[in-house]
This record gives structure tokens, sequence and C-alpha cells, in this order.
């Protein structure tokens, strides 16, 4: 069972009125719905999922049957083994849309929490004056997924880059020798929701992007090794499926 702790300080979320609760996915139109089931846990219980764009910015976002962000993981002390909770956006855009080498995977979108590391050391998401510091706190992360049967058979990871390989990747990518970007979009809470509004540049067509959500956990491998960072526990998917049923508009 994965490791849980359950955070009732608002700061840890970075908490934020975003809007009423008929702005929520779980009321829009074209959204992904998903029964409630109870012995999920309530925060990564999926309701709906959506996306919706207004020219090249899209807003991903996600309706919980608990407290978006309230559960995240314990922490282990290290980074080997470390868990990390996210909240996730499966997309049919080409990983090049955002900056990595092209044809490279799955681009999700992701909320992440991780409290043994830190991942963004170009933000500073607690203001305290350490950027290194605040892995805890719920951030967003651009990755690409593989299936990677050194993770389980069907199982995904974020891929690895190879020793002496040297891809294409995103200005804000964080140094790791994954497909991971670290772009900065705030991830923004409101009750059972979960929204990230993210920004495209001009040429890339958001038209008829397919996407999907799901709740999961992953783990840094415990040799901190490829695979550096497994897909462990998939808590729900929006679809059942992954089947990226929705379209963006």
């Amino acid at each position: 069972m994965t490791r849980f702790l359950t955070v009732t300080l608002i700061g840890l979320c970075a908490a934020t009125t975003v809007s009423a609760d008929g702005n929520h996915a779980l009321h829009q139109r074209g959204a992904i719905l998903s029964d409630a089931e109870s012995e999920k846990v309530a925060s990564f219980d999926i309701l709906a999922a959506h996306a919706h764009r207004k020219g090249n910015t899209v807003t991903f976002h996600m309706t919980t049957n608990g407290g978006a962000g309230e559960d995240v993981p314990k922490r282990v002390g290290a980074v080997a083994g470390a868990d990390v909770f996210s909240y996730v956006w499966p997309t049919s855009l080409d990983p090049s849309a955002v900056g990595f080498e092209e044809g490279a995977g799955i681009l999700a979108l992701a909320a992440t929490s991780h409290p043994d590391f830190d991942d963004t050391p170009l933000i500073d998401e607690n203001n305290d004056g350490d950027a290194g510091n605040d892995g805890l706190l719920w951030h967003s992360h651009w990755v690409v997924l593989t299936p990677t049967d050194a993770c389980g058979v069907g199982a995904l990871a974020v891929r690895d880059i190879a020793e002496g390989e040297t891809p294409k990747l995103p200005a804000t990518w964080p140094g790791l020798p994954i497909y991971l970007d670290s772009p900065g979009f705030t991830p923004l809470f409101d009750g059972p929701e979960i929204a990230v509004t993210v920004g495209f540049r001009s040429d890339v067509n958001l038209a008829g992007v397919a996407y999907d959500g799901v709740t999961s956990a992953l783990r840094v491998n415990a040799n901190v090794h490829a695979p550096l960072l497994c897909v462990v526990d998939v808590f729900d998917i929006a679809s059942g499926d992954l089947s990226l049923p929705a379209k963006i508009e």
C-alpha cells in the first residue's frame, strides 16, 4: 500500500479560491465523467476531468471525491525509494509541442508532490528564499511517459535519458536524466478541484487534442538508476481505460 500523509495545512496545497463550483470539471460540457468509488482515497477518486482553451492557453482541471491535494506522500528521508503523488492529464500532443524530442512518447501534464526531493530549481514555491526545499508543495511538470517493463509488465515510466544521449529538451528541464520539464505553472485548488493553466507557443495547434485524467503514485528507483521514475500505483483513471476520449475544443 502506498505511503500516505494527510495534510491539513492549507498552505501545503498552495490552496487558492479559483472559481465557483459551477466552473469545476464536473459541470463542464464534454468532461470525462467517472463514478465515485468509496474504496478509493477520496482525494484521488476522480469524478471528472476536463480541459478547455482560450487561444493557446489551456486549463486542465479535475474534480475529485474529496479534498484535492490533501494527501501527499510520507517522507522516507532519501531520494532513493521516494514516492511521488500526482494528478495527471495524458494528451495526444507530440512532446515536441513543449520542447522535447519529437515522437518521444506520451506527453502528459502532471501536478506532483514529493517531500524527499525538489525538481523545480528555478522556482521557489514557498517563497523562503531557497528554491531547492519545497518538493512537498504541489507543482507542475510536463513528462513524457513510455511503456517500461523494467517497472513491471505493462507499466509506464517517465522516459529515461541514457548516458551519452543528448535529446532535445525544454529550456526549463531541471537537469534530471529523464524527460521531465518544470515549467512553473501553478496548480490551484478549490475544495475537490485541482486546475492547472498552461501556455503554449503560438504555432502549436491545440484544436482536437485528446486527453484523459489519471491519479497515480510514482516511485524513484531504489538504485536511483534507470528506470529512474516508475508509475507504481494507479489510483484512478477518468475514462477507465486510458483511451483519451475527450478533446480540447
